[in-house]
């Protein structure tokens, strides 16, 4: 397939921004579904304007991080565990966003920042792999400034269950059990008291977007993530867009006495 063939497969009238990204560039940094789709997904639901701080959480190889800024004008705090931060700062070089876009090599319960840093928290397609701890979202609405968003995108499902179906057992993995329901995330947040949910909801098409971006990338890819497309097709279409797909949460951080956003930074 031609990169002139490969723009046009990614090329999605309902993400137009993402649609102007090179696909070669997004394939070449992936680290699943293509997260310029969820991005510009979650920019129609979580406002974002020049000047805010945002923290990118589980950013991967930064790309999302670059779309903001470019996109939103924002600044952009990339951080990821697994991505050096070094690496990532070669493609925030050659992407112009130096100014805008910071890479931190962080965990996500140790974060180098003061409380009250940011005016929105975004995390797409990574805050299921720590965030389903029930402590987790009073750890990371601190670093909000009041009032601030935190917006979630991630692998998710229609409805909960207790065990892997049988039409997908053959393609199951142990750790799919971080996979939750929009409305498992609504009560997972509004159960601590601590935001108010805007909204959780199912990505439309989540489970078409997913299985045509793994049939318009797999001739490109290699190895581990080449066998990931390969089964992951095969799962989609043997789901039959009944159980996966992507949930979406917005919420607002209340404030009160839990919250502390003139506190010292928690990294010395």
């Amino acid at each position: 397939m031609l990169d002139a063939e490969l723009n046009a497969r990614l090329a999605k009238p309902r993400f137009p921004r993402a649609s102007r990204y090179d696909a070669r560039w997004i394939v070449d940094n992936l680290m699943g579904p293509n997260v310029l789709w969820l991005a510009e997904y979650l920019s129609q639901k979580l406002p974002l304007e020049p000047g805010m701080r945002v923290l990118d959480l589980g950013c991967g190889k930064a790309i999302s991080s670059i779309f903001f800024a470019k996109e939103f004008g924002v600044e952009v705090a990339a951080v990821d565990l697994w991505i050096d931060a070094r690496e990532n700062a070669r493609r925030i070089e050659g992407s112009g966003t130096t100014r805008q876009v910071v890479p931190v090599q962080a965990e996500a319960h140790v974060l180098p920042f003061a409380y009250g840093s940011f005016d929105a928290i975004i995390s797409l397609d990574a805050y299921q792999y720590f965030g389903t701890d029930d402590l987790y979202l009073g750890y990371i609405a601190k670093f909000l400034k009041p009032g601030g968003r935190i917006g979630i995108v991630c692998p998710g499902l229609a409805h909960e269950i207790s065990e892997p179906p049988v039409h997908l057992k053959q393609w199951w993995e142990w750790d799919f059990c971080c996979f939750h329901s929009p409305n498992w995330w609504r009560h997972h947040w509004a159960k601590t008291g601590l935001v108010t949910i805007e909204m959780a909801e199912a990505m439309p098409d989540g489970h078409a977007l997913w299985l045509d971006w793994y049939r318009a990338t797999l001739h490109l890819l290699e190895g581990f993530h080449k066998q990931s497309a390969v089964d992951g097709i095969a799962m989609l279409e043997a789901d039959r867009d009944q159980l996966f797909g992507f949930s979406c949460i917005v919420a607002q951080v209340k404030g009160g006495d839990w919250f502390s956003p003139n506190a010292v930074d928690q990294v010395p």
